[in-house]
């Protein structure tokens, strides 16, 4: 049941926002100021984000054929690794190379929202090879790790995040302080996103070995920040601020930056409540318009991949409007990530069973830097 103070802050939103342009498309969202890197309480001193701008306007089709790609990660040669939701599968990706699998992933219970979701290469990945893995097993959610090239039993890193038919989220990233970060989500149990001791609803930082990350803001707690409904976007830029992206439930998508210790609402709050005890996002969409879930930072925008709004966002991290790009031409879009090299890469999710499938869905599209 939606509260009615949930429903009075829908209604005013929706006064502000669904203003109409010349040509009946909703007024682009305005993106509110981002606290400045120094204000924020970080671990970290900043990060070597891209500073290149890719060129949207010159796709490059590097993979076809795929189902329902979902994380994707890219290792020191520049290849990426693409976990496939559905089959358990991952594949390395190199333009100009048919994708060929590296791995499968055992234990996964593919369903609904759940099955084999975030990707990330360990930090130290040129030492030590390992690969994270976040996937949806038979009793919950859980992050493994294991080394390419070894078949043997993935290393459990950190379970017990409740799994249900939606809501998993299962973004996960390592920072720019080496530690690794987590996007869960309520398993449509919303209460659990206030629960601090539940890692439902959150935001969790860990150690490489799956332990609360030091300088969390409650002792030996992994979560970082709460009051989430289902994360599954993060990203940094390069001033080491924190992004978080997620879903609305019928009213508004958003995104947020993410401090220590904060709390951003939900349920009680969705987009922006004006509410001294929750955090408002820097940009909200109504959910037709987006449904994001992948994000990236090159240079000052941030890149967001919309699914049910089947277009990539551009959010201008030093103020000013979204702007979107792609609306309706490639589908559903999940992940958008940055290369090595600068360049972005958007995979699409046609295959999930709530897009329309196109010729050589699913696909992974490269937009070289310029």
């Amino acid at each position: 049941m939606i509260s009615a103070t949930r429903l009075a802050l829908a209604a005013t939103g929706v006064a502000l926002l669904t203003a109409c342009s010349s040509d009946g498309a909703a007024t682009p969202p305005t993106v509110q100021p981002v606290p400045s890197a120094s204000a924020l309480p970080s671990t970290s001193a900043g990060a070597a984000a891209p500073t290149g701008t890719p060129d949207l306007d010159a796709p490059e089709t590097v993979a076809t054929g795929l189902n329902v790609p979902w994380g994707l990660a890219f290792l020191p040669d520049g290849s990426a690794l693409v976990a496939e939701r559905d089959t358990g599968r991952i594949l390395q990706v190199k333009p100009g190379t048919p994708p060929r699998q590296v791995r499968q992933v055992d234990g996964v219970d593919a369903g609904g929202e759940g099955g084999l979701l975030g990707l990330a290469v360990a930090a130290d990945h040129a030492e030590t090879g390992l690969v994270y893995a976040y996937f949806t097993a038979a009793d919950d959610n859980r992050i493994v790790r294991f080394k390419l090239g070894d078949n043997g039993a993935p290393e459990v890193v950190f379970d017990g995040i409740t799994k249900g038919p939606r809501h998993n989220g299962g973004r996960i990233a390592f920072g720019p302080d080496r530690m690794l970060y987590v996007g869960t989500g309520d398993a449509s149990d919303e209460p659990r996103s206030q629960n601090r001791d539940d890692p439902s609803g959150k935001i969790l930082r860990l150690t490489p070995d799956g332990k609360p990350a030091p300088g969390n803001p409650w002792d030996g707690s992994p979560v970082w920040s709460l009051g989430h409904r289902n994360v599954q976007g993060l990203a940094w830029d390069g001033q080491g601020r924190m992004y978080g992206i997620e879903f609305g439930q019928s009213t508004w998508d958003e995104v947020n930056v993410i401090e220590a210790g904060k709390n951003y609402g939900w349920p009680e709050v969705e987009g922006r409540g004006d509410d001294d005890r929750y955090v408002n996002p820097i940009v909200q969409w109504s959910t037709e318009e987006a449904s994001p879930s992948g994000a990236a930072v090159a240079g000052d925008t941030l890149y967001v991949a919309g699914l049910r709004g089947e277009r990539l966002w551009m959010v201008p991290l030093g103020g000013g409007t979204a702007e979107a790009k792609f609306t309706r031409e490639y589908g559903r879009l999940r992940t958008v990530a940055v290369a090595p090299d600068g360049s972005l890469w958007l995979t699409t999710s046609n295959t999930d069973g709530r897009g329309d499938r196109r010729d050589g869905d699913d696909r992974i599209l490269r937009f070289p830097a310029r």
